[in-house]
């Protein structure tokens, strides 16, 4: 029951929605805050606060967007805006369609904005279901003709991999402006007038490194800036006609909604990452996507679709023969493979075996990989701390102590924080109080953010 009011209702508007969507003051307070939070918005409304926007407050730009979201997720109408809510529009946040228009102009301005911290990226700082729910169509870019040679290709290429060891050691906080810089600046400019034959790998190689970009803004936290790179990357998959790369940015986007808690639609992208393959790609791409199938069905509740797809997923990755390195898509390996399997028991609520196949994952990992590393082994503390394993819950976190000490992600902020949390009940125990001081030391002392 909403409390007693001492004040009248001014904002009709937003008293209607709170009433269609069956939500109290606080549960309206509980989804604002819970959708900024997926974009990095650190906002602490409660009911209090509901009840001042009813009496005539309009809320901070940040919390405008995500009210606004929540709102369209609840009454399934991606239409809304702040008028809808009886607020102003003051930064332009109607709804608009990342799939849609100029790829490559779209990107262009993706970049300089991200690049500078415009106010446009600001003001579209919030993740839509929506565009999740998308998957692309095909709009392809038009523009006057100009040749690009392959030698574009193989330095966009070598600067993708050189960003990308320095993502995989450092977290994607750690170069993510200057990946913007490049693409704006060098990239792009060749994407606008290209019609030669290196067109379609100019296009190819400019989405690998949008997937990038992508990866390393969610990797940091900025998960609205990093759906619209996804995005771009599939769109720029889609000029150059190649489905393994759409296959790619798709299953990265099923992942981003999986651990942002969208089940629903972290299913319907990994299918359609199945479908963009349609059967066809290097065995070792078609394991990685199926595998995400694996996990995204578990989080559904289709336990045994789940397993099947696992055990589908070992068949395909025993029959890839090329060396991982060889495929820039779908760089899958065997500590992938169990990193993917303790996600899907996780899902499933088998955290004692989970726990055993995310310290495989840890344990085979390459020393470039400091933040992979870092990210899984604290899901194995977590699913040791699950399943009763107290004590190498805590050892698994100190072992990690160097790793966190270098590494830049808001993911494995994230997981310290949900682990702190988890822990407190054994706060007694020894172990786990040793390896709590040193996570308080951590995130105080280094770039964790």
């Amino acid at each position: 029951m909403p409390p007693p009011r001492t004040r009248p209702v001014v904002n009709r508007a937003l008293s209607t929605l709170i009433e269609q969507a069956g939500w109290t003051h606080a549960a309206t307070a509980q989804h604002v805050n819970a959708v900024a939070a997926e974009s990095g918005e650190r906002i602490h409304y409660d009911r209090s606060a509901v009840g001042h926007w009813l009496t005539g407050t309009v809320p901070r730009p940040e919390a405008v967007r995500a009210a606004v979201e929540a709102f369209r997720r609840r009454l399934g109408r991606p239409d809304l805006g702040p008028a809808d809510l009886g607020w102003p529009d003051r930064d332009g946040t109607a709804p608009d369609d990342p799939w849609s228009g100029d790829p490559v102009a779209r990107l262009a301005a993706l970049g300089e904005d991200d690049m500078l911290n415009r106010r446009t990226v600001l003001t579209a700082g919030t993740l839509t279901l929506a565009a999740l729910s998308a998957h692309g169509g095909d709009a392809r870019a038009r523009a006057a003709p100009r040749r690009a040679g392959s030698g574009d290709v193989i330095r966009i290429r070598a600067t993708t991999r050189g960003f990308a060891d320095l993502d995989d050691q450092f977290g994607g906080g750690h170069g993510r402006i200057a990946v913007a810089a490049y693409l704006a600046r060098e990239v792009t400019p060749l994407l606008h007038a290209t019609n030669g034959r290196s067109r379609p790998d100019l296009f190819s190689a400019a989405a690998e490194l949008c997937y990038l970009a992508a990866y390393m803004a969610m990797d940091a936290g900025a998960n609205a800036l990093a759906q619209r790179y996804y995005i771009s990357s599939v769109r720029l998959a889609d000029e150059a006609g190649d489905g393994v790369l759409r296959a790619t940015a798709l299953r990265s986007m099923a992942v981003q909604a999986a651990e942002l808690g969208h089940d629903t639609e972290a299913l319907a992208l990994a299918e359609a990452a199945a479908s963009a393959l349609a059967g066809h790609g290097p065995p070792r791409t078609r394991a990685w996507v199926t595998g995400m199938r694996a996990e995204a069905h578990a989080a559904a509740g289709t336990r045994w679709d789940a397993l099947n797809l696992l055990r589908s997923t070992e068949t395909q990755l025993e029959r890839a023969d090329s060396v991982p390195e060889s495929e820039w898509t779908g760089n899958y390996r065997r500590e992938s493979l169990e990193h993917q399997i303790g996600l899907t028991l996780t899902q499933l609520g088998d955290h004692a075996t989970a726990a055993r196949h995310f310290a495989a994952s840890m344990n085979a990992r390459r020393p470039v990989e400091l933040r992979t590393r870092a990210l899984i082994g604290l899901r194995a503390a977590h699913a040791f701390l699950r399943a009763g394993e107290v004590e190498r819950a805590a050892g698994t976190v100190l072992e990690l102590s160097e790793d966190l000490r270098q590494i830049s992600s808001a993911r494995v902020r994230d997981e310290l924080s949900r682990l702190r949390a988890d822990w407190q009940p054994y706060r007694g125990d020894p172990a786990v109080t040793r390896a709590d001081r040193f996570v308080a030391e951590t995130v105080r002392r280094t770039r964790i953010f």
